[in-house]
């Protein structure tokens, strides 16, 4: 065994991947997708730094348009001879495993690593199990698993070795979250103990294979029944040999590390007689239960496999104790209609041909990254101890339909008894997480103290609940699940502390961090009685810090992440307090220097004040005795709110049987639901002043979250508003003797304050204040929504009348002040009751389809857009589906109202089913026309219509002409749906395009798409961007059919929506391109000045307004028009104003320069083009 110093350093499961994969690495093929976005990305900044890999050289990375883009480039690069790695996880997988075939049959030593993560089925999920990867046992790929941050540090080096030498291709896999992203302190390895493992001689002969004009021959034939099956069994030595050469690399890895790997590995008594199978992150949970069991003399074991292809009964019929009588093989996965799941139909398979009497039973456990816990694996070995124990069973739920899931006992306390846990609830968006990776790290490399942090949240976007899970001791920690016993708990948001069952996870003695604006003589009032006997009966340990004023006073705005970092360290007592301030201040400089200077003076101050500001608040004894006041139920709610979106809001999702989703188990969810969230998550809302405001419904315009809405009441309706219920008299002729008023939904206000940025009113209408002042508004907002429905007194096709339209779009799971949630506001509002919608993944999914709750909403009618979503990759084709489902189901209609139009004598029947078809193509007028058909169909009672009329009724939902659209980011437009996009538009069927440009791949964390401008810093583009943005509307206005149009809300709205109602109307297919600004962008501002800084985009020639309608040219005209003006403003001031720019100058000063000097010609030559455009004559 090697003797030398242990380096050791604090990172998560993609860190530890990326970092020795990068040493075999030569090229990297890549494209993003969560939760294995980091490994890539950690390769490219390394890359970009001019890190050296084993061979002398850093990696050269490619983000490729799509994972089929990226398996299709390695399997090239490999056959060129280049040692290639690409990361990946879920859809992804899916889109290369036709080309995983290929690399595993040309024997090529390529490397996937995969964060393992669900693949969408009935619904999507971002989190972890083993769906994706077990889609892909049967392609050839060899097949490794690692359970642990250590594991993947040490373990991944041996698939590349084994590929090298085995001439196999290896998918390399770990659990999606709770290993990908759980932060432990491990071992690092040393790229020189490394070095020497490498078989020279094979990587060489590989070298020698590869594709070369120097000494060619040809691959990739196409063979004949005669031969194709003897060339298929060729490969088998290959496979034959591999296991040995796995597990010699892996005793290898040992030598250097210490730590001994095998093909299986078994822990527990070696006279077992009930043994757990499985594979990952379970591992580390199921050694502490089976030490638990142990010490109470049951005799338990379980196995652990690493090797999964191939997979070798010799080992593991070796690892497994011969005094096995019961076996249960625990899998990640569900395989609808199997007999069992893969990893248990492979153990069964292994005894059947054994000849070992021991009974096998399998079950699932952990989809989409359940929380195991302990208790869960200690029901498993309770049911193998039966004298019939279930089979083909569930763990962790209540399956009280199919009644296949095991019983689970009480919770048990078999963890290292000296660690420390600690749990934090934060606010999404507020920081606590990136705190909490920050505190982890610190205390990882700073002290001598082991340690592990999980982070648990949901696929909101922002404002979800966040759980961040540390431990730290002085052993390895193996709780490979939440913390239930913690010593430390803090909330950082003081509206959780009365929704959510805080305390009860704090151990007696405890310590609670409460961060609030409450003074001491508040708290009695303000906390709630469950929570005041919890701090008095468990005696714990009670502090307040207004962390929420603190980062206000600094200029941090609602960001308090950093002043409850420093409360926490001064609460932990683990280091002293001046050196955690010093490691904060350092990790903040790591963090945010290219932010610049003013952040970090920002952030410097909020350590010390944060540290100082701490207050002890003593617990009064006679809280132990505080008297709950009486509950308030909510009367007349709907059954999915009662059932499902109330329990999963207040954190109690994993209760739900499975009855609570039979009758949707194809995951269908009513829309409409955000509205009963009321999550309260603002600080500040915009108080409305009507003594100011011009009645420009602007703020409603801009408002990303439909918050905040214009009202017009009748003179009686005003008489019968609350008290405070201020209006104003409506401005304009159309709207004589109606009131006016603006009115907020404290409630469901974010409070980014785009509202008041915007507002053009001289003294502004409308100022933010603090979120209590305004409660009392939500009776206000109550009564706006129960006004009865008026019928538009404007074009709604204007800027105003448009905000009197109902938004069929409210309350999404959006960033606060999003640049992309208000065009779909707006969309939904001039089209929304009669709207299709094919979603691409990405943002748009996680904002508007992030269960329990949808945003998307219906009118009085019961009319809302149906929206659907397939895959990231195939939106168009999607659509277009749609699209020729409508129109044959319309065509069917159609063809029944023409027979009936034939025999009918009724002529008000004629003349509605006349009316019907003249203006069957036509939007305007089509609800109207569509309701009189229905009407004089069900008034018609002459015996010889009524099978027809009966029909028609059937079908009557398809009488409105429906609004066709697609909607989805740049990253599917420019990128990976591009080709799909392009052939949708080829068959020229009516459909509607809007693409919301962020100008990276928001959705996983800002990746560099085609549409990503030269210049800009993204992942994947470390260095800045080299190549310019592909300019999607020229390319597409090239067919010469399709309507085209760049728009910026922020910069000309009512160009916006008059592009809208063109590109509807028309007749064909239309594209339309919006600029949206995003948090990603880092705008120095904040995101409240969103809209200006879209405004700023057009007015320095980065952005440019223009419209294309073909239907011009029957007019005489030019079908270009040109909507901006030349560049009024630099374009470097627009530059200086997004960290995703001004970091390039702090970091790589020299290339910015250059790049810049690219972006600027880029713009100019841009502008020139259009502008020829639109000086051509039609």
């Amino acid at each position: 065994m090697k003797i030398v110093s242990k380096k050791m350093k604090t990172m998560d499961g993609n860190e530890a991947a990326a970092y020795v994969s990068y040493a075999f690495t030569e090229v990297s093929t890549i494209y993003p997708i969560t939760p294995s976005s980091p490994m890539a990305a950690h390769v490219d900044v390394w890359a970009a730094n001019g890190k050296k890999n084993l061979f002398g050289q850093p990696v050269r990375l490619v983000e490729m348009e799509s994972e089929c883009g990226a398996a299709g480039a390695m399997h090239g690069s490999l056959e060129s001879g280049a040692l290639t790695t690409s990361y990946t996880s879920s859809q992804g997988l899916m889109l290369m495993i036709p080309a995983l075939y290929r690399l595993s049959g040309e024997l090529l030593p390529g490397v996937l690593h995969v964060s393992s993560r669900t693949v969408g089925t009935h619904a999507f999920s971002i989190f972890g199990d083993h769906s994706d990867v077990m889609a892909c046992r049967q392609t050839g790929l060899a097949m490794i698993c690692d359970g642990s941050v250590q594991e993947v540090m040490d373990l991944t080096a041996v698939p590349h070795l084994a590929a090298i030498e085995g001439r196999v291709p290896f998918l390399h896999f770990f659990d999606g979250f709770r290993t990908s992203h759980e932060i432990q302190k491990v071992e690092v390895m040393d790229y020189e103990d490394l070095r020497p493992l490498i078989n020279r001689k094979a990587l060489d002969a590989f070298r020698a294979r590869a594709l070369n004009p120097d000494h060619p021959v040809q691959r990739s034939t196409v063979q004949n029944p005669d031969i194709f099956f003897q060339a298929r069994e060729a490969a088998n030595r290959y496979y034959d040999a591999l296991p040995e050469i796995v597990e010699k690399y892996m005793r290898a890895i040992g030598r250097i590390t210490g730590r001994s790997y095998h093909l299986f590995d078994y822990y527990g008594a070696p006279d077992a007689e009930f043994v757990i199978v499985a594979m990952g992150s379970v591992s580390g949970t199921a050694k502490e239960v089976v030490d638990f069991l142990g010490r109470r003399g049951e005799k338990v074991g379980y196995l652990q496999v690493r090797l999964y292809r191939p997979f070798s009964a010799k080992h593991f019929l070796g690892a497994m104790p011969k005094t096995v009588r019961a076996v249960a093989v625990l899998d990640r996965t569900k395989e609808p209609g199997a007999f069992g799941e893969p990893l248990y139909e492979d153990v069964c398979s292994v005894f059947s041909s054994s000849g070992r009497a021991a009974k096998i039973y399998g079950g699932r456990y952990g989809l989409s990254s359940k929380d195991v816990t302990p208790a869960q694996i200690a029901a498993v070995y309770e049911n193998l101890k039966k004298p019939e124990p279930m089979n083909h069973f569930t763990v962790g739920i209540d399956d009280d339909v199919t009644h296949r899931s095991l019983p689970v006992g009480g919770e048990i306390a078999c963890g290292d008894p000296d660690t420390v846990s600690c749990k934090f609830w934060g606010f999404g968006s507020d920081g606590t997480v990136g705190a909490n990776k920050n505190s982890i790290k610190i205390i990882g490399d700073h002290t001598d103290q082991y340690v592990q942090a999980y982070f648990e949240y949901d696929t909101k976007k922002s404002g979800g609940v966040t759980k961040s899970h540390l431990r730290f001791g002085k052993r390895p920690i193996r709780s490979e699940y939440l913390v239930s016993r913690a010593d430390f708990i803090a909330c950082h948001k003081e509206s959780y502390i009365g929704q959510y069952d805080i305390l009860s996870d704090l151990k007696p003695g405890g310590t609670f961090l409460l961060n609030c604006s409450w003074g001491r003589d508040e708290l009695d009032s303000r906390l709630p009685a469950g929570v005041k006997r919890s701090l008095a009966r468990k005696k714990i340990r009670f502090y307040t810090i207004d962390a929420t004023k603190i980062a206000a006073e600094i200029g941090l705005r609602n960001r308090i992440n950093t002043v409850l970092q420093a409360a926490f360290f001064r609460l932990a007592g683990i280091l002293p307090l001046e050196d955690a301030k010093k490691y904060m201040k350092q990790a903040i400089y790591d963090s945010y220097r290219q932010k610049g200077g003013k952040v970090l003076q920002m952030n410097d101050a909020a350590v010390d004040r944060g540290a100082a500001e701490v207050v002890e608040i003593p617990v009064p004894a006679e809280w132990a005795n505080a008297q709950d006041e009486p509950k308030r139920e909510r009367g007349g709610l709907p059954d999915y709110i009662k059932n499902i979106l109330i329990p999963v809001d207040a954190q109690k999702g994993d209760t739900l049987p499975v009855s609570a989703f039979a009758e949707a188990a194809d995951g269908t969810v009513p829309l409409g639901t955000s509205k009963y969230e009321k999550r309260g998550t603002a600080i500040q809302v915009p108080k409305w002043d009507p003594e100011k405001c011009i009645q420009c419904n602007w703020c409603s315009f801009y408002c990303p979250h439909a918050a905040i809405r214009p009202f017009l009441l009748t003179e009686e309706e005003k008489r019968g508003a609350p008290k405070t219920y201020g209006t104003a008299e409506a401005r304009g002729r159309a709207l004589e003797g109606l009131f006016f008023r603006v009115q907020t939904d404290p409630l469901d206000c974010t409070g980014c304050g785009s509202c008041a940025q915007v507002c053009p009113a001289p003294d502004k209408a409308l100022e933010m204040v603090p979120l209590e002042t305004q409660l009392p508004q939500q009776a206000n907002w109550d009564y706006s929504l129960a006004l009865p429905r008026k019928k538009n007194p404007l074009d709604k096709f204007s800027v105003k009348g448009s905000q009197f339209e109902q938004p069929l779009l409210e309350f999404s799971g959006a960033c606060a002040g999003c640049g992309e949630t208000p065009y779909m506001k707006l969309l939904t509002q001039l089209f929304g009751d009669r709207m299709y919608l094919a979603n691409a993944t990405g943002c748009s999914q996680a904002w508007g389809a992030a269960a329990p709750c949808v945003p998307y909403t219906k009118n009085e009618r019961g009319h809302g857009p149906a929206f659907s979503n397939s895959l990231f990759e195939n939106n168009a084709e999607f659509s277009l589906g749609m699209c020729l489902a409508v129109l044959q189901r319309r065509e069917h209609l159609a063809m029944k109202v023409r027979e009936l139009l034939g025999r009918t004598e009724d002529g008000a029947l004629k003349g509605a089913l006349q009316a019907w078809l003249d203006g069957y193509a036509d939007s305007n007028g089509t609800r109207e026309r569509a309701s009189a058909v229905v009407a004089a169909v069900r008034a018609d009672a002459a015996p010889g219509d009524r099978p027809l009329c009966e029909e028609i009724l059937r079908e009557s939902d398809q009488l409105a002409k429906k609004s066709m659209w697609m909607y989805g980011g740049d990253g599917w437009a420019y990128d990976i749906g591009f080709g799909g996009l392009d052939h949708v538009f080829s068959t020229g069927v009516d459909v509607n395009v809007l693409v919301v440009d962020t100008e990276v791949y928001s959705n996983t964390g800002g990746q560099a798409s085609k549409a990503t401008p030269a210049g800009a810093v993204a992942q994947f583009a470390a260095a800045g961007k080299q190549t310019g943005k592909k300019d999607l509307g020229a390319i597409f206005m090239t067919y010469g059919n399709i309507y085209v149009a760049q728009v910026a809300m922020g910069a000309n709205p009512n160009q916006l929506v008059r592009v809208l109602k063109e590109a509807e109307a028309y007749p064909g297919p239309s594209l339309v391109i919006a600029y949206a600004p995003c948090i990603s962008h880092g705008i120095v501002q904040g995101m409240a000045y969103a809209q200006p800084e879209a405004k700023l985009a057009v007015q320095s020639g980065y952005w440019t307004l223009y419209h294309y309608n073909p239907q011009y040219v029957t007019q005489g005209k030019n079908p270009f028009v040109l909507d901006s003006r030349a560049p009024t403003v630099p374009l470097r001031e627009f530059l200086r104003g997004e960290v995703r720019y001004a970091a390039l100058r702090r970091t790589f000063p020299e290339r910015a320069e250059a790049l810049f000097q690219k972006a600027e010609r880029d713009a100019a030559k841009r502008f020139r083009y259009y502008r020829r455009l639109a000086q051509q004559l039609a």
